[in-house]
This record gives C-alpha cells, sequence and structure tokens, in this order.
C-alpha cells in the first residue's frame, strides 16, 4: 500500500530509501512483480527483459513496481532420478512463495511473470491467497528449428528422437544436431503443460488477448509486456481482486479450452489445485463431466505436425475461443474490464495483427463446433476394478488402434525400472507395462513418465504397448499412456497388486480400465499386501514432509486437503 509519510513507518521507509525508492515512489499504489527468471531454464532466461518493460510500463501509469523472484524447476532438466521428484512439489512451494512474500509486504497489485509447467498453476495458486488485482504475463513460446532432412523440429521430438536413435532409426549425428539446435528462450513449442497453461490463462481472462502462444521476446510480446501498465492500474483503481476474474465459471471456460486443443494431461492436476483455492471440491470426474460436453477442435504437436507458431499465426487460443462461444461462460469478466464474450469478439484473428478481427471459418486447422475432430474433449477420466477413483489419459495423443487395447501385464517398481526395460529391448508388441509406487505419496513427488513414453513412440511401439502408472506423463506425451490411477500403490491401491502376466484392459471410449482377475483374487492379494520401505531415507527435507499432507491426485495432489463446498 501507499506508505504514509508518519513517523510510524520510518522503518519500513527507510529500509525501502535503502532500496532506492523515493519519498514519491512510497507515495504511489505499490505493485508486486513475481518473476520466476532464472539463468538455468530456457522458459524464464529471457523474462528479466519482459520484466524491465512491465516495470517502466507501471511507472509510466502512475505506479511503484518492486520485483521479486520464485523458483522455477525446468522439468526437462530436472527428469533423472530422485532430481524429479521435486518438480510437482515445486508447484506448492511457489505458491507459498508467493503468498508469504505479498501478504508480508502489503502490496495493492500483483504481476505474475511466469512460464512453463508448475509455475504458472503455483503463481495462480499464490496470487489467489493473496486476491489482489492481478494480471499474469506469461513468458511465449520457442521458435521452431528447421532441420536441413527433417524439417520442423520442436521440443517434443527430442525425446522421441532418443528412441528412433536407440532402436536405430536416426544417427547420433542428426540426434546431437537436434540436441543442439532446438531449443531457444521462451516454453517448448508443443501443445505440453507450460503451453495448456499459458491458453488456460488467456481463456481465464487473466492475461492480455493473444499473448498466450506468441513468441518470446517477439515484438508481438514485447509489445505486451509494455502495456501491463495501462491495464494493472486501473484494476487497482477499481480494486478488482482477482477472485473477480478467476471464478468457478471461468475456470471452465479454462478447462474446456485445454480439451478442445488437445491440451496437457497435467493440466488435470492443477485445474484442481486451483479449484480447491477457490473454495471448491472438485475432482477429476468433474473434468470428464466438461470433457464429455466439449469436443476436440484441433490437434497439436506432438498429436500432430501442426506448430504452435502455426497456430498462434492462424487465430490460436482466441479463434478456438470463439468456435467455442456457445459453450463458454461469456459474462465472466477480464482484466481488460470487458466481459469474455467482448474480448473473443474485439480479439480474435486469423493473422498476427492483433487489430484484424476476421471470422473463424479461414482458419485451416482449427475444427468447427458442428464438424470437430472428435465429439469429446482430449483428456479422458477412466474407471474400474484397476482404478476404483479414477485415472487420466490423453485420449487425443492416443491412436485409433489403441483406444482398446488388452493384453499382459509387466510390472515395473520405478520409473528407472521400466526405461532400463525399453533401452534393453525387453518390452514387446502387445504389453502393458505398469509402473507402481510413482503416485503423489509413494513417488513420493509424483514423478512423470516422461521419456520412458517418448521412448516408446520413438521406438515404434506407441501402436501396441501400453503404459499405466499411478504417476503422471508429460504434457507433450502422446500415445496409450494413463496415469494418475488412484488410489496409488503406495496407499494399497489395486494397480499395486499387478502382476507380471495378469491380464488388462483398456477401453477409453467406454472410460473403463480393467484387470482380468476374480474379486476373490484381487481380495486376497489385498490381505497379503504390504507396504514397501520409503524410496527417500528420512529427515528433514521438504521430500520428507511432502508424503504426509499430499492428497489424491484425484483431487489435484494438493496439500493439506479439507473437504469444502462444492
Amino acid at each position: 500500500m501507499p506508505i504514509p509519510l508518519s513517523p510510524e513507518n520510518a522503518y519500513k521507509r527507510a529500509l525501502y530509501h535503502g532500496c532506492g525508492y523515493s519519498p514519491l515512489d512510497l507515495q504511489q499504489p505499490i505493485i508486486a512483480i513475481a518473476n520466476s527468471y532464472n539463468r538455468m531454464n530456457p522458459g524464464h532466461i529471457h523474462l528479466q527483459k519482459l520484466a524491465n518493460q512491465v516495470i517502466l510500463s507501471i511507472k509510466k501509469h502512475g505506479g511503484t513496481p518492486m520485483e521479486f523472484n520464485t523458483i522455477a524447476i525446468c522439468d526437462g532438466i530436472a527428469n533423472n532420478g530422485d532430481q524429479s521428484k521435486y518438480v510437482l512439489p515445486s508447484r506448492d512451494l511457489i505458491a507459498a512463495s508467493v503468498e508469504a512474500q505479498v501478504k508480508s509486504h502489503g502490496f495493492d497489485g500483483l504481476i505474475c511473470i511466469s512460464s512453463c509447467d508448475k509455475i504458472i498453476p503455483g503463481m495462480i495458486m499464490g496470487a489467489i491467497r493473496c486476491n489482489l488485482p492481478t494480471i499474469f504475463l506469461t513468458g511465449g513460446i520457442m521458435k521452431t528449428y528447421n532441420h536441413a532432412e527433417l524439417g520442423e523440429v520442436v521440443t517434443s521430438d527430442i525425446k522421441e528422437a532418443m528412441g528412433k536413435w536407440n532402436a536405430g532409426k536416426m544417427t547420433e549425428t542428426v540426434l546431437n544436431e537436434i540436441i543442439e539446435g532446438t531449443c531457444s528462450a521462451g516454453a517448448c513449442n508443443m501443445m505440453g503443460t507450460a503451453c495448456t497453461m499459458a491458453s488456460m490463462v488467456e481463456a481465464m481472462g487473466l492475461s492480455i488477448p493473444n499473448s498466450a502462444l506468441a513468441e518470446a521476446l517477439s515484438e508481438e510480446q514485447i509489445s505486451v509486456a509494455s502495456r501491463i501498465g495501462s491495464y494493472i492500474m486501473p484494476l487497482v483503481e477499481k480494486n478488482i481482486p482477482i477472485t473477480e476474474i478467476i471464478t468457478p465459471k471461468s475456470l471452465e471456460n479454462a478447462i474446456r479450452i485445454a480439451l478442445a486443443i488437445g491440451g496437457s494431461s497435467n493440466m488435470v492436476l492443477h485445474s484442481l489445485a486451483i479449484s480447491y483455492e477457490l473454495g471448491l471440491s472438485w475432482d477429476h470426474f468433474h473434468i470428464e463431466q466438461l470433457s464429455q460436453q466439449t469436443p476436440l477442435l484441433v490437434k497439436l504437436k506432438p498429436s500432430s505436425s501442426l506448430t504452435l507458431t502455426k497456430f498462434h499465426d492462424e487465430g490460436g487460443i482466441m479463434a478456438v475461443l470463439k468456435e467455442l462461444s456457445p459453450l463458454l461462460n461469456l459474462e465472466c469478466q477480464t482484466i481488460l474490464n470487458l466481459p469474455m464474450g467482448d474480448i473473443i469478439d474485439k480479439y480474435c484473428r486469423t493473422s498476427s495483427s492483433v487489430s484484424s478481427v476476421p471470422s473463424v471459418s479461414s482458419v485451416s486447422h482449427i475444427s468447427s463446433l458442428t464438424k470437430p475432430l472428435y465429439p469429446r474433449g482430449g483428456i479422458a477420466i477412466l474407471k474400474g476394478n484397476l482404478a476404483p477413483e479414477g485415472c487420466v489419459v490423453k485420449e487425443s495423443g492416443v491412436h485409433p488402434d489403441m483406444l482398446h487395447h488388452q493384453g499382459p501385464a509387466k510390472v515395473f517398481h520405478s520409473e528407472e525400472e521400466v526405461r532400463v526395460a525399453l533401452l534393453d529391448h525387453q518390452v514387446t508388441p502387445g504389453d502393458v507395462l505398469v509402473i507402481i509406487y510413482e503416485g503423489p505419496k509413494g513417488s513420493p513427488g509424483m514423478r512423470e513418465m516422461s521419456i520412458p513414453a517418448a521412448l516408446l513412440v520413438g521406438m515404434g511401439l506407441g501402436n501396441s504397448v501400453a503404459m499405466i502408472t499411478d504417476g503422471r506423463y508429460s504434457g507433450a506425451s502422446r500415445g496409450p499412456c494413463i496415469g494418475h490411477v488412484c488410489p496409488e500403490a503406495w496407499e494399497g491401491g489395486p494397480i499395486g497388486l499387478v502382476q507380471d502376466g495378469d491380464v488388462i484392459e483398456i477401453d477409453i471410449p467406454n472410460r473403463m480400465l480393467t484387470i482380468h482377475i476374480s474379486d476373490e483374487e484381487l481380495t486376497k492379494r489385498k490381505l497379503q499386501w504390504r507396504r514397501p520401505p520409503p524410496k527417500i531415507e528420512s529427515g528433514t527435507g521438504f521430500l520428507n514432509l511432502y508424503p504426509k499432507i499430499v492428497s489424491s491426485a484425484r483431487y489435484g495432489a494438493i496439500l493439506g486437503r479439507k473437504e469444502k463446498k462444492i
């Protein structure tokens, strides 16, 4: 808040003066900038440049910006052994850090500059707790890499290239060229979790229209950053908190856009965590209800050859929102002080020129609501005797031949075990790979099976081998990869009772996951089951606390869950 020039505030004023703020600065509305910039993550390495534009814009419009930073783990870099156990838990650390920093200092408004998988939802969770006028500036996407032989390459192709190399289908020279040329500043150029969450932020009205998938540090993105001040200051003046922008209805809009674009399966966890911050008691079956009503309108990398760059240039998120309009809550408020319906009408475009407002019908890659790619959304929630409390699959990334599959189980007790089996060619067509003790509590941290899933596809097994786990997958994973199985093995769930050779049936159209053994045999195994020793040494670190307070993935793997209103 503006700090009165009274002697009672002498200490606070003196400390701020020590940071270079003038008496006039302290008399203006103070706007916090939560920035996930760091020098070790391509999704965040450029965010300081965006923050500089935001700072100038806030000053220009009569505010005093004060910036702080949060952590930002790169899933790809951390996806190795025990390191990856920290990735999902970092979401809640980020939420807590935003909450603690903002609430302890007492600001008037908040700008969240963020990118990537856990950082965007973590900042949303923290921002809801602070409940200030808030705007999000997401970090944009990487450029595509044009390889002389392979054409356009993006980050999702790297992991699949590992599988091709392991199967003898790619030379090490080409693999190294992909490694060295593919990544630049920005979020991964594919419809993984990072860009799914950025798209959901835009669909909630929390960011400037057409910003979610702008290329990082492009003129378009710099323009967005330089206009932030003109939007945050009116929100502060009118005292419009974030909970008037993020509501149950606007969150449903965001979930629908994720379903329509074949977004990440991780969005299920994050949507439920956000809903909990709003005081709701949703579980992943709420996502299934919306998926039954929301058709798939577009497929993007890695589920098709369409890059986010092309999709954005053809209209992107606003174009899909326009097509989805009959299913959306169009009265939801946005940071531009216009209802979402007006935002869609004003900002829908089919080229990179934000001033044009053409018809969606000219967008070649977006299907219409009346003739969708698929009548249901990209995410499905299955249920059955192997997952009594549900599980998640990215249906839009599954080959039609694998929508129904039955085969013998091969059981692995960790991500490392299944990765070794794939690299050693121990997997054969028809198998159902079951990875257990990788749930929120059992892992702990709910590691992703990102590399095994990509190896499966790269090795040519994506249309003949399925994978099931109580862990999770990369937002970019494709193929018959079923995750978030609940209850998890650590809690005694049936997935932990599977034995090699058990016949498992996956029926995605009918939303079923079944192990073909008798109820009597399942009960017998449950009586014989004993929880294994923890996978981490006892101590005082965060991963020792996490499994004691984390909820089931059914509710978003949130901390300290208590029943709330529906």
